[in-house]
């Protein structure tokens, strides 16, 4: 029945999106850490990928998450002289984490997640509505 693909379309997205999102909360708890030690490096911005696969037994293209990488963007630098992390000149490593990307992002995730709920919904109202009509 196309409409039980439509769903299992619906829900691949979902965890999909749901997976994003806890990347993305990751980021933001972790956007203000600097490095331990001099030398060390700080929290460093995860990003995920996502590949499509078939499902050859039903024929549905779901979307799946792939692996989550390293931003290999660099650091920032902080003048902190006081600070066991700081270098020679007084300059403490800190995330590569921007707040206000990661905001965005979260955002984007958020509306992708509810359309693929609502699609997933109106799936299932069709659906009910078949079956109420071969009663």
């Amino acid at each position: 029945m196309d409409l039980q693909k439509a769903m299992m379309a619906s829900a691949s997205g979902l965890r999909a999106q749901s997976i994003r999102m806890r990347v993305i909360s990751e980021n933001i708890a972790n956007q203000n850490s600097v490095a331990s030690d001099p030398g060390a490096d700080p929290y460093r911005r995860k990003i995920i990928t996502f590949h499509t696969e078939l499902d050859r037994a039903t024929g549905v293209t779901r979307v799946k998450a792939g692996d989550v990488d390293l931003d290999q963007k660099d650091f920032g630098k902080k003048y902190d002289p006081g600070n066991p992390a700081a270098d020679p000149s007084g300059y403490i490593k800190t995330s590569n984490v921007n707040g206000m990307i990661e905001m965005m992002d979260m955002r984007q995730a958020q509306r992708t997640y509810t359309s693929n709920l609502n699609a997933l919904e109106a799936s299932r109202r069709m659906a009910t509505m078949t079956l109420d009509l071969l009663r």
